[in-house]
């Protein structure tokens, strides 16, 4: 595997939930890793990362704060993203990679969120 692969995406109602996995390459996989959003017409941006440990809390990025949980589970080697109550600005496509840029390896294709009013 050389990027990340996400799944999980899909079409959703406003105020409805939302799944996201992702498996990584074994490098990326030991260091903090982190979840990114891309609405169209915008950059990426980052909106979630945990350590590699979890012994530090996660951050969130305002928007998604008390809606979006990271988490990961260390036996399968998967990140996940538990998308709730989501708004329309939510929709976008979804990327996981390390948190630090030094450590990112190429990027998936990413999963589309689309939210609908």
């Amino acid at each position: 595997q050389e990027h990340p692969v996400e799944s999980g995406g899909g079409l959703v109602q406003a105020g409805g939930s939302l799944r996201l996995s992702c498996t990584a390459p074994e490098r990326i996989w030991n260091r903090a890793m982190s979840w990114f959003r891309q609405a169209p017409g915008k950059e990426r941006e980052e909106i979630a990362s945990v350590s590699r440990s979890r012994a530090a809390p996660a951050w969130y990025e305002g928007s998604v704060k008390g809606r979006f949980t990271i988490s990961r589970d260390s036996a399968r080697n998967i990140l996940y993203l538990q998308m709730d109550s989501l708004k329309p600005d939510d929709t976008g496509t979804y990327y996981c990679n390390a948190e630090e840029t030094a450590w990112r390896g190429s990027w998936g294709q990413g999963t589309q969120v689309t939210v609908s009013s």
